[in-house]
């Protein structure tokens, strides 16, 4: 599927204009086993030299995954909340951690999905906390720092730079899957001025730029045309005035 790129990259000239820098980041949801598809998603982080945050499920995590993350050093492993379960009722957006079942039970399962990483990764483990669809109830924030939680990462601007005390909010931005029709590649036009317009209001001052960039990606479910796009697009942003981010493990 052909893209034009043409848009994006004068915006991006509009940056270097200005002397402006992006933060850019990738994270890449549900991983449980070492799979083909991860590991062509490691191939491409080191082709790139894009770190990619790891949202593991800790429920289903393999020791599998533990060895070959634990030998590359380009991905991140971070916590991808418990067991990827929706517990809202019929007629509700998925969720496995807002308030449809008791707090004490939300707690534990966070915490659990922090103890299930840690003893597989150890210090390799980021502090970072992805809730499955990237929902999470607001009253669920300022619990995770008791779990050992530093980032919380959902999607869409951030609004704050802190979700909750002691919490930095890191999202994502861009999905390049169309997840509401054919589970393929979203339009790449739409995608592409997606980005110009996240971008855009960056550089005019209606979003923080202080907060990363984020791709996000869910290798299992790749076609052709997603891992094209998506190298295709992080290719760009770097050739652009960007600077890599990544989150702090515990090491």
């Amino acid at each position: 599927m052909m893209a034009d790129w043409n848009v994006l990259t004068d915006e991006l000239a509009l940056w270097q204009q200005q002397g402006l820098i992006l933060p850019l980041w990738w994270r890449d949801d549900d991983a449980v086993s070492k799979t083909p598809q991860l590991e062509r998603l490691s191939a491409m982080s080191e082709d790139l030299g894009v770190p990619v945050h790891l949202a593991i499920i800790p429920r289903e995590a393999e020791d599998s995954l533990a060895d070959y993350v634990n030998a590359r050093s380009h991905l991140i492993p971070v916590v991808h909340g418990w067991a990827h379960q929706n517990h809202a009722p019929q007629g509700e957006k998925k969720s496995e951690f807002r308030l449809h079942r008791p707090m004490a039970d939300i707690q534990s399962d966070a915490q659990a999905g922090m103890s299930r990483l840690q003893a597989l990764f150890g210090n390799r483990l980021c502090p970072m906390f992805v809730p499955p669809w990237n929902r999470i109830a607001p009253e669920v924030a300022p619990e995770l720092p008791k779990a050992g939680y530093r980032i919380l990462s959902t999607a869409t601007p951030r609004s704050s730079a802190q979700a909750a005390p002691g919490l930095d909010q890191i999202n994502t931005h861009l999905d390049p899957i169309d997840w509401r029709g054919s589970r393929g590649l979203a339009n790449p036009d739409t995608l592409i001025a997606k980005t110009v317009h996240l971008l855009k209001d960056r550089r005019e001052g209606r979003a923080d730029n202080a907060e990363p960039f984020g791709v996000l990606t869910h290798h299992l479910v790749h076609d052709e045309d997603i891992w094209t796009f998506t190298h295709d697009l992080l290719l760009r942003l770097l050739d652009g005035p960007s600077v890599i981010w990544s989150a702090p493990t515990a090491e």
